[in-house]
Formats: C-alpha cells, structure tokens, sequence
C-alpha cells in the first residue's frame, strides 16, 4: 500500500502524541518536532507507510537516549491485556462455533494500539468485538486452508496482542494438532510493536517458535526479513497477518497464502480494504 497525503499528517501526529505520552522536555520535543517535519518532506509515496515511517522512530529513540520508545508501555499493555482473558476465555468455553470466537478473540487483541488514532475502553471494545460480525469475512476460508495447513506462519503486531494471539492459537492446535506455528516478530524495536524479547516475556515460546523477523518497520517489509524468517515464511501453507501494518505493506501482495486479520483504525485503509472505520477483517488475500 502506497503512502498518501492522509498518511504523512498521521505519522506527523503520532510522532507529536509520543513526545506527549513520553513526557519528553521542551527542547527534545522541539528537535523531534524538526526531525519528523524535515523527514516526511522526503519521504517517497511510493513505499509503505511502515517504510516510510520507521526511520522517524529510530531517529526519536536517538534523540530520547533510548533503545526501546515504548518499552514501559509495551509491558503495561501486556499486563493490561492478561486482565482479560477470562472474559476471552468464556467466550470460547461457551462458543457454538469456537473457530469464529477465536478469531474474534485475536481480532479483540487488535484494539490495543498506542500508534492509533482512535482511542478506546478496552472492556466495552473487547465485548463488542464478540458481538461485531466481520465487515469482510474470510473465516470460513481461513478454517479450511488451515485444516491443510501443517506450516502456519503468524505475523505478530502490538504489544499486548500476543496475549490474545495466544489463546487463538491454543485453539488452532487443539483443531489441527500436527500444525506447526512460527510467531514472527520484529527485528528491533519499533513503536509498540512485539519483538522477540515481549514474545518470551508473555511465554509465547509455550504455543509456538518465535521467529526474529529481522525486520525493523512497524509492518512486514518483504525486502527486510532475514534469511531464516524467509526460509519459514516461503514454505507455510498459510500465514496469518495480524493488524494494520502488516497489512499496509503485504495487502497488495500477490501468490502468498495470506489472511489479513484486523480492526479496522484509520480511512486510509478503510479505503483500501473496503470496508468501514471501525469495522472487523478476516480477508483473504485472494479476495
């Protein structure tokens, strides 16, 4: 998905919004008020947001002395998270069609997204995603390619996610017990998206290999995966796209067993997938 006009205003605020949740001095907001205004005046449409926005993190992260921006908020987002998973939990104990609500149950980890615009309560959000129908529903499709699948690749997105992603892909293997998953994650830090080091922290080891990505965008550059992740990725016979980003740089991919699973969180991609703000996906990505 190419970089639009709406794209640089987003990424301009988001850098703003992290100098107010980061409580950064006057001076150091000022130079990264410089930075990011200097950095999207060169950046390049024709690459992904994700692309185009990562150099301006890494450069904050610079500025701040840090390795990791959002490392305090990563591990209250992850403890926030285990708060609901009996609420989950119910819901797939009591589930007439289990792979539905676990889908729903991944999709309900996706509202947790300190980047996005849209704000939310995450108990009355993570209800109503149970009670949401998908906007553009793949499920079906997902539940058979995954019955032939012995290779599942699980592409990681927020921090706080994994513990939904979990419990989903408990649920899978108990479906389909000779499944391998891969939970790839991202190469460094990058905004509040999962690395290696927030998987193992919240025991996804238990539930599948993680895999570094050795990608460094908030999103799956293709260009940027590491020889292993590669390796694993080109073999899977079906691989699950968590959230927004991976969907801006992987939506226009042709050829690849994918399934696009997300809340839908800004009018960009609402215009892209075709569906409306706010709504749910499970989209193949054949259709």
């Amino acid at each position: 998905m190419k970089t639009t006009k709406r794209c640089l205003t987003c990424i301009y605020d988001q850098s703003k919004r992290a100098c107010e949740l980061l409580h950064v001095s006057v001076d150091e907001a000022r130079r990264i008020d410089s930075v990011a205004l200097a950095m999207i005046e060169q950046y390049d449409m024709n690459q992904t947001p994700p692309h185009n926005a990562a150099p301006l993190y890494e450069a904050m992260a610079e500025i701040l002395g840090v390795e990791d921006l959002y490392g305090t908020f990563k591990k209250e987002s992850s403890q926030k998270a285990k708060a609901f998973i009996p609420l989950c939990q119910e819901h797939l104990n009591t589930a007439e069609d289990i792979f539905c609500v676990a889908t729903k149950t991944a999709v309900a980890g996706n509202v947790i997204d300190l980047a996005a615009v849209m704000q939310y309560d995450l108990e009355e959000e993570l209800e109503k995603i149970y009670h949401t129908s998908f906007a553009i529903d793949d499920v079906k499709a997902l539940e058979s390619k995954l019955s032939q699948t012995q290779t599942l690749v699980y592409l990681a997105d927020n921090a706080g996610e994994e513990i939904f992603d979990k419990l989903y892909i408990e649920t899978i293997k108990k479906l389909y017990p000779t499944i391998e998953v891969y939970y790839f994650v991202r190469g460094r830090p990058i905004i509040n998206d999962l690395t290696c080091k927030d998987a193992l922290a919240s025991k996804m080891d238990e539930v599948a290999h993680i895999v570094d990505s050795g990608v460094p965008t908030p999103g799956l550059a293709l260009d940027m995966m590491c020889e292993e992740a590669r390796e694993v990725f080109y073999r899977a016979e079906c691989i699950i796209a968590k959230g927004m980003g991976n969907y801006e740089c992987l939506g226009e991919t042709k050829g690849l067993p994918l399934f696009f699973l997300f809340k839908v969180k800004c009018s960009v991609v609402a215009d892209a997938v075709g569906a409306d703000l706010g709504s749910i996906v499970c989209k193949a990505s054949c259709s």
